[in-house]
């Protein structure tokens, strides 16, 4: 029974039970072909020049290695006759890697200077059943042998011991979820900021910072400096006065009189980095965490930035957050989970 240890880590058991369930239904694979480098299975086997395995038929010899010196790992194969080198363009030769999940690759040999070169590179895991084919004139050849890299062999009783279990596979969902950190912030319908609309001077004051105020209530007033006529400045929110830039007896400017914040209204800005935005879409729940872990919201994504940020490189998703009994607060950091 062999099971091959990979990352992600999700996939052991799967990977492991797969195993198991092949192992009780046959052993592994003994090693077999014509020629003698195949007998000898694992490290165990006969070493070229090269340091590359030899793999023999009567007086005809092949030193397979893997090339990956400043280059993507490669077979070169070395031929031989009596043990003396051999021009390699006599040589026709290919492998097959049968690797775990029915998957094979194959190559292709071509001379170059004095090896024959594969065609492809040989991908990681290193670890394959190998087929080895070669001719030249008045020979053929071909090996066999297991090559495993990154795999362990273990008993059934070991198996159930380490508290693995088998059972029939079959299609099945991976939940997948994307971990982000934003900050609360209000809504644009949950700010007002309060200006005069002609010039003039402030002739009365009727809230303070901290003030609840309720829509339509006056804040202040203001004399006109044209007309002389007194016109009322009024809230268009109910809410919290959060900044007050009028002072009485004051002339009015750009900057606003008053700045309204109604703290019901809000909604949190989620950081989403490039490597994360095809997880993520309108629509897919979130549950928003505050930083100290005692609070916490479920709601949904109701909108993605189709922009990112050139300084931050993020884009920005809004999700609701219900805040009746005032338990955010504008400002405050929070990270999230989304599904």
């Amino acid at each position: 029974m062999t099971i091959l240890f990979s990352s992600p880590i999700r996939y052991l058991l799967l990977g492991s039970a797969l195993a198991v369930l092949a192992a009780c239904s046959q052993d592994a694979p003994e090693a077999s072909g014509s020629g003698h480098g195949a007998e000898v299975a694992g490290d165990e086997y006969e070493r070229g020049p090269h340091r590359g395995r030899m793999l023999r038929e009567g007086e005809f010899a092949l030193e397979l290695t893997i090339f990956e010196d400043g280059v993507d790992p490669e077979f070169r194969l070395f031929p031989y006759i009596n043990g003396q080198p051999v021009d390699p363009s006599r040589v026709t030769a290919s492998i097959e890697l049968g690797r775990l999940g029915g998957q094979i690759d194959r190559f292709a040999f071509a001379p170059q200077d004095d090896f024959l070169r594969g065609d492809g590179v040989v991908t990681e895991p290193h670890s394959f059943d190998v087929t080895v084919t070669a001719s030249m004139p008045g020979m053929n050849a071909r090996w066999q042998y297991e090559s495993y890299e990154g795999r362990t062999t273990f008993s059934r009783d070991q198996a159930e011991a380490g508290g693995i279990e088998v059972s029939v596979t079959g299609p099945a969902t991976l939940d997948e979820t994307v971990e982000v950190y934003g900050e609360i912030a209000l809504i644009p319908e949950g700010r007002a900021e309060l200006r005069g609309w002609l010039p003039g001077r402030v002739v009365a004051l009727n809230a303070s910072i901290g003030d609840r105020v309720e829509a339509g209530q006056t804040l202040a007033r203001i004399t006109a400096t044209e007309s002389l006529q007194t016109y009322s400045v009024t809230s268009p929110i109910s809410g919290v006065v959060v900044e007050r830039g009028a002072t009485l007896n004051g002339p009015t400017g750009s900057e606003p009189l008053f700045v309204v914040a109604d703290p019901s209204q809000l909604h949190a800005e989620l950081f989403i980095y490039p490597g994360d935005l095809g997880s993520v879409a309108t629509g897919q729940p979130v549950r928003v965490t505050s930083f100290d872990g005692g609070r916490s919201a479920e709601s949904e994504i109701e909108f993605l930035s189709p922009m990112i940020d050139p300084d931050s490189q993020r884009a920005i998703a809004h999700v609701e957050i219900p805040n009746e009994d005032g338990q955010w607060r504008p400002g405050e950091r929070i990270s999230a989970r989304i599904e």
